[in-house]
């Protein structure tokens, strides 16, 4: 049996920063080959491997823009694993318009990302899934409550949730457990000018747990689901929010 047919293998969409970053670098902690899945971002997702590699751990760049229509076959047809264990489907934008504000392009883009290349990516990929395999899907807790100035990202979170229960009926019978999380604000680039000025007093003013998130919170939620203890557990939304907004 070759090396390749025996590790077992995560892919991360959107990992060389942030949220993704922190899932793979975990992930790879856990003894999984991680494939890092990058946009735009070539320099940072080849020092995510670097770092996990440095570590100890093994793992690999792909690139594929997820906001063209081809993106998610772009994105199957260049991983060269034949087999993986693990989905994580991070990949999203978070654009902060209002509906007044949004034209037709922005909406486009942000459910190419945050809806299309989550079924798309997962349906391409579902032949080389292990059965007894993984989908993690990335939503938010804007999905069950209200914030004001992004009601389209919300709708996409979802919609993200609905296919969530959707796939994890669907996949059962094979043994693939499908879950998602839900962070509310977490610690990244995305967050930084929400969290400026007062904006972290009224964050935590929001929240029941003290502090503000931070991506290997997710992370850690994530390695549970993928990992031995998380077997029983399928289409379920889990709230990695610190208690916001109870």
């Amino acid at each position: 049996m070759s090396v390749s047919s025996k590790r077992r293998v995560a892919l991360i969409t959107g990992a060389s920063r942030g949220i993704g970053a922190a899932i793979a670098q975990r992930l790879a902690s856990d003894g999984f080959h991680v494939v890092v899945h990058y946009a735009h971002g070539a320099a940072e997702a080849r020092a995510v491997c670097t770092a996990i590699e440095r570590a100890g751990g093994s793992a690999a760049p792909l690139q594929a823009d997820l906001s063209l229509s081809d993106g998610p076959q772009n994105l199957a047809d260049a991983l060269r694993e034949p087999h993986i264990d693990v989905l994580v489907n991070n990949a999203g934008i978070a654009p902060f318009e209002s509906i007044e504000d949004m034209n037709e392009g922005s909406y486009d883009r942000l459910s190419n990302v945050n809806m299309r290349s989550v079924f798309f990516v997962t349906r391409y990929l579902l032949p080389r899934l292990r059965d007894g395999g993984r989908i993690v899907n990335l939503s938010s807790i804007v999905a069950r409550t209200a914030f004001d100035g992004i009601p389209a990202y919300s709708a996409t979170k979802g919609f993200v949730d609905v296919l969530t229960l959707q796939l994890a009926a669907a996949l059962g019978p094979r043994g693939i457990t499908v879950n998602a999380v839900a962070p509310g604000v977490i610690e990244t680039r995305l967050t930084s000018g929400l969290l400026e000025g007062g904006g972290a007093d009224a964050v935590q003013a929001m929240q029941a747990l003290a502090g503000i998130g931070t991506p290997d919170r997710v992370a850690g939620v994530v390695s549970f689901l993928v990992g031995p203890d998380g077997g029983w557990t399928t289409g379920q939304v889990i709230d990695v929010s610190g208690g916001s907004k109870l």
